[in-house]
């Protein structure tokens, strides 16, 4: 499903109990310097990432001051996040104007907050350009933070260079069949540089039939709830995405291959590293 670009007004885009991808939770906030945010989210762990500006953030007693360090765009600078509690109170205070992701994902246990910062990142680059797959991963809520967070991934994607395609080799986490295959809700959220910049989201319900395709633009959202799901950037563009997982049965992200691209595999340089991330 693609939800185009639009002014929620700080009202979730994905709310909890989403038809479509129920594991998960998104919100994008705008508030100018000084304002005021509050949330809590029943069922639901979260994390706050500020896509640009500086935010401090009070959660479960404690203060994570100084959050998040971009300017103009998700290209200056790296991510900063915090982890908050499963349904516990959340307060952002907006220290610059400012963007904020809140990523959640269905989980009922409480676990401790914490702050991650630039250099707490788990980074991974992995691709080619002969291939045209080549990529870089930050992930905030990554392997690094496996222990400390219950069914919550939480990553930002980066094209290298202009154009070419992400998601490929062409994968589905749609069903909890372990060891295969686990079952993991996904939302991304798209920006573009320049942001005129266009790409194209593949969603292939079934391996060898036709699928649905989307034209995403700078700020959509897509919700991957069952399918392979590849995506493109247009040449001469650089893509990013925002990217929840929200697991059924586990946190670890086990990816199914498309049989019929999966030998691309082999020609990828670093994509089982790529996997090996999603934990």
């Amino acid at each position: 499903m693609h939800i185009p670009p639009h002014d929620n007004h700080n009202k979730p885009i994905v709310d909890a109990g989403h038809d479509l991808v129920p594991l998960n939770y998104f919100n994008i906030v705008k508030l100018t310097a000084g304002q005021v945010f509050e949330y809590a989210v029943p069922g639901f762990e979260t994390c706050v990432v500020p896509a640009t500006g500086t935010v401090d953030v009070d959660t479960d007693g404690q203060m994570f001051s100084e959050i998040g360090h971009r300017g103009v765009d998700v290209w200056d600078g790296d991510p900063e996040g915090v982890y908050v509690s499963s349904g516990a109170g959340c307060q952002i205070t907006a220290r610059t104007d400012t963007e904020v992701f809140v990523a959640g994902a269905k989980f009922d246990e409480a676990r401790p907050a914490f702050a991650v910062r630039s250099p707490d990142l788990d980074v991974v680059q992995y691709g080619s350009d002969d291939t045209k797959t080549h990529r870089k991963i930050k992930h905030i809520l990554g392997a690094a933070h496996h222990d400390r967070v219950g069914r919550l991934l939480v990553s930002e994607l980066f094209t290298v260079g202009a154009g070419g395609w992400s998601g490929f080799p062409s994968h589905k986490h749609d069903t909890d069949r372990l060891p295969e295959e686990s079952r993991h809700d996904e939302t991304y959220n798209f920006r573009f540089k320049p942001n005129y910049g266009s790409g194209l989201q593949m969603l292939q319900r079934q391996d060898n039939e036709p699928g649905e395709a989307y034209h995403i633009m700078d700020g959509s959202t897509v919700l991957i709830d069952k399918g392979y799901h590849p995506v493109c950037a247009l040449p001469g563009y650089e893509m990013y995405y925002f990217t929840i997982l929200g697991g059924l049965s586990q946190r670890s992200l086990k990816q199914y291959f498309q049989p019929t691209h999966a030998e691309q595999l082999h020609t990828i340089p670093g994509i089982m590293d790529m996997v090996a991330k999603f934990k």
